[in-house]
């Protein structure tokens, strides 16, 4: 259900109803998530999918989960460890950065919560991590937020992630609020202009996208550079 509604806002195309931000273009889908336990193993299969991906040549990936507490507390993080480069999943996905993949990322669904900060692997410098804004362009208050703890501006960016179109396994379209939208939605609008700069490498893209963001001098915890103008970048 859910990676069927995260693909959707990228790749489902209904006529005259729906269209995601990169229809056309082509996917590996990667099953890294026990969704019944919560267990750092989860990590490990998370970076096994990159290395796959990054041996079919794939060039973004996009990532909707992240990770803070585990079933057995003995293995949970605390906030001081999402410092860019404590978790597993963090340095994998710095690894992949390196490798010349676009890693996006949802900053996670702790705004409301007592967490509140971004998740693993969102802290990643390397990655380009998406918090959620609503239809009127304003803070959807469950997105999670940065802090001075992580080694550059989290979130990132936002894109629409309040009450955001997707469509169901059911093949309904619907309203759905998370992070785990808003990422995929900027992922595959990313996907959209990189075509359009073919020769420019994912660094200079994630750096396009922030620079045309709302807010990009004057970035805060919230909206991080604030909503691109994909257009303007």
């Amino acid at each position: 259900s859910h990676g069927t509604r995260v693909l959707s806002t990228m790749a489902a195309f209904v006529q005259d109803d729906y269209v995601g931000t990169a229809p056309d273009a082509s996917y590996y889908l990667f099953r890294t998530e026990d969704a019944a336990t919560e267990n750092p193993v989860e990590e490990s299969y998370w970076v096994e999918a990159a290395e796959r991906a990054d041996s079919l040549g794939v060039h973004i990936i996009n990532s909707s989960l992240g990770y803070t507490t585990y079933d057995n507390p003995n293995y949970s993080y605390t906030p001081e460890d999402i410092n860019g480069e404590t978790a597993f999943i963090t340095r994998g996905a710095n690894i992949a950065n390196e490798k010349g993949i676009l890693v996006v990322t949802s900053a996670g669904n702790s705004g409301n919560g007592s967490w509140q900060i971004v998740g693993a692997p969102a802290d990643a410098a390397g990655v380009l991590s998406i918090g959620a804004v609503n239809a009127d362009g304003l803070y959807a208050s469950f997105s999670s937020r940065g802090n001075a703890t992580q080694p550059t501006q989290k979130p990132d960016v936002v894109a629409r992630g309040a009450s955001a179109v997707v469509v169901t396994e059911a093949n309904t379209i619907v309203g759905n609020s998370g992070t785990s939208f808003s990422s995929p939605i900027m992922a595959g609008g990313i996907a959209s202009l990189w075509q359009a700069l073919p020769n420019a490498t994912a660094e200079e893209i994630k750096q396009y996208v922030r620079m045309s963001a709302s807010q990009f001098t004057t970035p805060d915890f919230f909206l991080g550079y604030g909503i691109p103008n994909l257009q303007l970048a």
